[in-house]
């Protein structure tokens, strides 16, 4: 699948977005582009030091001990609505948790939280970004690391809260696009940038899902000639990206994990918020 030299990401930071678009978010929405990249959006050395940060606390493994017995490929710093949204009191009860261990987690370093919403702000022509909450007041994750270890992969797939999970009993289902914001914080391979995943200019409809259920969404992508984007990060880099446009995650190479900090966006046209969560 060689990738497009037309539809490309844009970038490199705010100030060239911004004048690029009048409005980014919306030209994510309609996929006129694959996705918003801004390098170096957060320090890299602070990734490392979290990371090592991370390993001390026990919030995730360490790649070097081989013998420790925890065999999962992906583990999540945070709270995942993916994984916990069937059990709503269960979500919101583990999203108070997690704000609470956020409070103090980044203590010495940037906080590569505000770092996504202040770029969000920054891009959402005047919408006001928050946290994602319920009409009651109860607020979700406000984002999520997720470490991926040796041979984790997605296939060809999307992400959103009323097409594929049909979530419609939370207040984010009110958005019409959903989009992810990734910050890289570590390649499982070391050196330079590598590809954090390939983006179909392909927006999810029920004939597309036929082909991804049946394991034959590449093929229907060959032959309807469908643009496709590698998206190659270096520690510290930022993208936005359209969760309606088929995409996938290339498995996880080598005993390093690749650990990227996630948060899904719900935008409207119409709606005066944009929601952040996990």
């Amino acid at each position: 699948m060689p990738a497009s030299d037309t539809w490309l990401p844009v970038g490199p930071d705010l100030k060239t977005v911004n004048a690029t678009f009048e409005n980014p978010l919306h030209a994510l929405s309609t996929a006129e582009i694959p996705a918003i990249l801004l390098r170096r959006s957060y320090n890299p050395d602070h990734c490392k030091g979290l990371i090592h940060r991370f390993i001390e606390r026990g919030l995730m493994r360490d790649p070097a001990e081989t013998e420790s017995g925890d065999t999962r490929t992906r583990i999540d710093i945070g709270t995942s609505l993916g994984n916990r949204g069937n059990d709503q009191r269960g979500f919101f009860e583990h999203a108070v948790r997690t704000r609470d261990l956020f409070e103090h987690l980044f203590d010495g370093f940037d906080n590569p939280v505000d770092v996504i919403y202040n770029s969000l702000t920054a891009l959402a022509a005047g919408k006001r970004v928050v946290t994602a909450r319920e009409p009651d007041g109860r607020l979700y994750g406000p984002a999520i690391f997720r470490i991926h270890y040796t041979h984790h992969t997605y296939r060809p797939h999307i992400d959103h809260v009323t097409l594929r999970e049909k979530r419609f009993n939370y207040e984010v289902s009110r958005f019409e696009h959903q989009f992810a914001g990734v910050v890289c914080f570590q390649n499982a391979a070391q050196a330079g940038p590598a590809n954090q995943a390939i983006l179909h200019r392909c927006l999810w409809t029920e004939n597309v899902e036929s082909h991804i259920a049946a394991d034959a969404f590449h093929e229907y992508a060959r032959l309807n000639n469908v643009d496709n984007c590698r998206v190659e990060l270096e520690p510290g880099d930022l993208y936005f990206f359209n969760t309606r446009c088929i995409h996938e995650v290339p498995a996880v190479a080598g005993t390093d994990p690749r650990i990227v900090l996630a948060v899904f966006i719900g935008w409207s046209d119409d709606d005066g918020e944009v929601y952040v969560w996990s």
